[in-house]
């Protein structure tokens, strides 16, 4: 999802999964690069010896939703120097404000709840419409989930999420992400799935620019 295409993401979210390619925006024509190469490189939150690899993504951006499954699957794939994090970005989208979402998501990180609420949120969002960006509408379905809605109300309003999304923003703008799904890669590269042409090509293309990291640091 673009920044500033969101209307077609959005006119697309029903589509069928047959679609989802030819639905895709053509960031940059056949045989160009469908990476970005950062310069200066990015400096990683991983300690030395760590790739750094973060998976940039709304809730609301229907493309995210259907990589999340691609996505999931990689995870348990990537060798131990390879250290993955999500990144939600801030950006108002669809007459939704970034900043409550990202909000969900830090919650649920700093709960420990994201392998269990994540694709949950995404289906209450997207599919069932629910206005999770309302703070009483998101605390009773939380609390529907099983969640403790007292802990997940202190950390939604928590110093330590504020300090999150300010650090998923600069996160955002150092690895110049344009559309979402995207991902960024050591610090030193990054691309998104209109660049790519597709989920498994993006994650192809993750795994060769983790092994150029690698081999020149």
């Amino acid at each position: 999802m673009k920044r500033r295409t969101f209307a077609l993401a959005a006119a697309l979210a029903a589509a069928p999964p047959a679609s989802f390619l030819s639905a895709l925006p053509a960031h940059a024509p056949t045989g160009a690069k469908n990476y970005k190469e950062l310069k200066p490189p990015v400096l990683m939150d991983t300690p030395a010896g760590q790739i750094e690899v973060i998976e940039f993504f709304s809730y609301v951006c229907p493309f995210c939703k259907k990589f999340e499954p691609t996505f999931e699957a990689w995870i348990k794939t990537v060798p131990k120097d390879v250290a993955v994090r999500r990144v939600h970005v801030g950006w108002n989208l669809d007459g939704l404000q970034g900043e409550p979402l990202q909000r969900i998501y830090y919650s649920l990180e700093a709960l420990g709840q994201v392998d269990a609420l994540q694709a949950k949120v995404y289906t209450a969002l997207q599919d069932q419409h629910i206005r999770l960006n309302q703070t009483d509408v998101l605390f009773a379905w939380v609390a529907m989930q099983g969640v403790d809605r007292t802990k997940f109300e202190q950390a939604y309003k928590s110093f330590g999420v504020a300090n999150q999304i300010q650090r998923a923003n600069l996160a955002t703008d150092a690895y110049r992400i344009e559309g979402t799904p995207g991902m960024g890669v050591g610090g030193r590269f990054s691309t998104d799935i209109g660049m790519t042409r597709g989920a498994d090509p993006m994650i192809k293309l993750v795994n060769t620019l983790i092994d150029q990291v690698r081999r020149h640091g």
